[in-house]
């Protein structure tokens, strides 16, 4: 049986703030989502600087010192919401679909909603 990967409420495109760390109350747009690692790549938050030697020089690697965010965890940080922040909670809303022939039938769609104001995010 597959094991299956953590469930992680932030998505790329999401604007966050830190709440632990040493960038702490930095704010910042999702670049990416590691699901497996439970962490995300926020733009302009925990930047690391990497040094890089130069491979094969007719490739285009110049090396040197390169800048780059890095993962952060995602117990770390919170959805901005407004002025402030908000945890991410979960909702049932029953849709009407439409088959291929034409019929319709009643689903259920699963949205994210913001626990401080229960508007849909």
């Amino acid at each position: 049986m597959a094991k299956k990967s953590p469930s992680v409420n932030i998505k790329k495109g999401d604007t966050v703030k830190v709440i632990a760390g040493k960038d702490k109350g930095a704010q910042g747009k999702v670049i990416r989502v590691l699901r497996e690692e439970r962490r995300v790549i926020v733009e302009g938050v925990n930047r690391i600087k990497r040094h890089t030697k130069v491979v094969n020089s007719g490739s285009g690697n110049t090396g040197g010192i390169i800048t780059a965010e890095a993962p952060i965890h995602v117990s770390n940080v919170m959805l901005v919401e407004g002025d402030g922040v908000t945890r991410v909670g979960f909702r049932r809303d029953e849709v009407t679909k439409r088959r291929a022939d034409g019929s319709t039938y009643t689903a259920e769609r699963s949205v994210r909603v913001s626990r401080k104001s229960g508007k849909e995010i």
